[in-house]
């Protein structure tokens, strides 16, 4: 890497001391997508698809644009990959995608909630556990690594055929950061390889048209 742990964490200082009170708006957003689901309406699927593209474009220009690209130029490669999904977010919101986000009694219920719940409260509790003390630690909604895990989560609560493919991207940012996480010392993004997984596995459920990857009432590929 052409960066060490502690430039890698120094950056963070700097990114959440420069976006406070970002962080506020970014985990009330989270919240409010919870909201959406347990209540759900006309706004559900434009909401939380519009507070996926909010995420993805903070996490895009200023985290990678502007602060991590500081130490490490491949960070505009990723800048451009995290604002081409969060515009494919807001262009599903705009257009008006039928993306069907709901809770219901099924195993991709179950399993997003699972990550949604990892990425909101695991996922700070253990990097403090680590010793990753505010304001040297990622943050959800303006962050990467959680950032991916909570949008893996939400994905899994919507329509099969409409988020497979905005699964694309956060399933490849799973296997770059959870192999970045083992070589900087970061526990929590481990969560990112579980994301990833749990994402294949219904991934391939879906591909064989196996029950248990469906979605309440979803049809058969």
């Amino acid at each position: 890497m052409p960066f060490s742990r502690a430039d890698f964490f120094a950056v963070f200082v700097r990114y959440n001391e420069a976006l406070w009170p970002t962080q506020v708006l970014a985990y009330a957003a989270a919240f409010l997508c919870l909201l959406l689901l347990l209540r759900r309406g006309r706004f559900t699927d434009p909401g939380i698809l519009g507070v996926l593209a909010a995420m993805w474009a903070v996490n895009g220009i200023a985290y990678h644009g502007l602060f991590f690209s500081v130490i490490n130029p491949a960070a505009l490669l990723f800048a451009a990959v995290f604002v081409a999904e969060a515009v494919f977010f807001a262009v599903f919101a705009v257009r008006g995608a039928e993306v069907n986000f709901a809770m219901r009694r099924d195993s991709r219920t179950a399993a997003g909630l699972l990550l949604i719940v990892f990425a909101i409260l695991a996922y700070p509790l253990l990097g403090m556990a680590a010793g990753h003390i505010y304001p040297a630690m990622p943050m959800l909604g303006i962050a990467p690594c959680p950032t991916t895990i909570f949008t893996i989560g939400i994905l899994l609560l919507g329509r099969w055929s409409a988020v497979r493919w905005l699964l694309v991207i956060p399933l490849v940012w799973s296997a770059i950061g959870g192999t970045a996480a083992f070589m900087l010392g970061v526990p929590q993004d481990y969560g990112l390889f579980a994301a990833g997984a749990v994402a294949i596995v219904f991934a391939l459920g879906r591909m064989c048209n196996l029950p248990f990857a469906r979605h309440g009432e979803e049809p058969g590929t």
